[in-house]
């Protein structure tokens, strides 16, 4: 149900995404069941080994981990109820914060007008997640999405088993990361808040902005590579230095937690998944997206920094793990103070030196 200061629409976003979305890759009922039960088993494999790469269980007291391979529709229900969770009330924040209710830019484009544009964001997104483990929302749950897993599989030309544990590794990794230290979770919404709290956004200024963004989605059709110095899609409509600075630390942990995942899934080896480098080879080539209205969308959608957060948070777990071990990068763990800089993701001996406070012996 849509609340009255809502600036989308989230029931009319779900139905637009189901009309929208294409279906899964064709398999026999026999089929689908094996694939789903399946991924139950690798991910309930999954946990052992990732709490013996990285050293790391949840805490004693945690509600119990839940797993839910799902169809797309599924993951539809989920990130619609999810996404209303965290920006209704990051929308709310921003009008409180700004004194206003909203300004004529929203009330021209109304309510249900955003509700078909975040369903078609929704259904670009819908094909291409392979797994998530929900912060927001209801929380808790780790969605593994098996006709993604299934199509994607299949257009490697990859063995389905070890592509199966690969996939749960990465998501178990992220399940761990917030059933083991609670304070991530709330570390993120308080981001939120403080984001809502610096802006000064009026109309005039969000449309100015919003035409930049289109402008660099023209660039994409064309073919042009972004510019490395400039944030993409959404973010793109943030100039504000206290926003950008609350970016930052977002984009941080974010970063974090994605490099951390990508280095256990390969980190477990031939030995857990034989074919773990053939993946890493094919997996990295998909990443790329295929043509330009991939181009566009992942423009759009900001993803193109995304692929940035997994190459630099992987530069930098790897990068401390090497120069502390396992044990002394798990000090990132003990709170927002230990957390990397934005300018330490690609400089781990930088923060070694913070936050261990040693200078590690750079290897040759």
């Amino acid at each position: 149900m849509t609340r009255a200061s809502s600036l989308v629409d989230w029931d009319l976003a779900g139905r637009t995404a189901r009309r929208l979305v294409k279906p899964g890759p064709e398999t026999s009922r026999e089929e689908a069941a094996a694939v789903v039960d399946e991924l139950h088993r690798a991910a309930a494999t999954a946990v052992a080994h990732v709490e013996e790469l990285t050293g790391l269980h949840p805490v004693a007291d945690g509600p119990e981990p839940v797993v839910a391979v799902v169809d797309r529709p599924g993951w539809l229900d989920a990130n619609t109820a999810g996404m209303a969770a965290l920006l209704d009330p990051l929308a709310e924040g921003l009008q409180q914060a700004a004194g206003r209710a909203p300004g004529p830019l929203a009330t021209a484009i109304g309510s249900r007008a955003t509700g078909v544009q975040a369903g078609g964001v929704l259904a670009f997104l819908c094909t291409r997640v392979l797994g998530q483990y929900e912060v927001f929302g209801t929380g808790g749950r780790l969605l593994l999405v098996a006709p993604n897993i299934v199509e994607t599989e299949r257009r490697l030309g990859v063995d389905p088993t070890d592509f199966r544990l690969w996939v749960c590794l990465h998501e178990v990794t992220h399940q761990l990361q917030f059933t083991a230290f609670p304070w991530l979770r709330t570390y993120l919404e308080e981001q939120v808040s403080a984001f809502a709290q610096a802006t000064d956004l009026t109309p005039d200024v969000l449309r100015e902005r919003l035409s930049d963004v289109l402008r660099s989605l023209g660039d994409a059709v064309r073919g042009g590579e972004p510019d490395d110095d400039e944030p993409q899609g959404i973010m793109a409509l943030v100039r504000d230095p206290e926003q950008r600075a609350v970016l930052d630390k977002v984009t941080a942990v974010m970063s974090l937690v994605e490099g951390h995942a990508e280095y256990v899934m390969d980190g477990v080896g031939p030995d857990v998944v034989p074919s773990v480098r053939t993946l890493r080879k094919r997996f990295a080539q998909r990443r790329k997206g295929r043509g330009p209205i991939d181009r566009v969308l992942r423009r759009m959608l900001g993803l193109e920094q995304k692929m940035k957060q997994y190459a630099d948070g992987r530069i930098f777990v790897g990068g401390v793990v090497e120069l502390v071990g396992m044990e002394g990068f798990n000090q990132v763990w003990a709170g927002p103070q230990n957390l990397p800089f934005v300018e330490e993701l690609t400089e781990p001996a930088r923060w070694v030196e913070r936050v261990l406070g040693t200078r590690p012996a750079i290897p040759a």
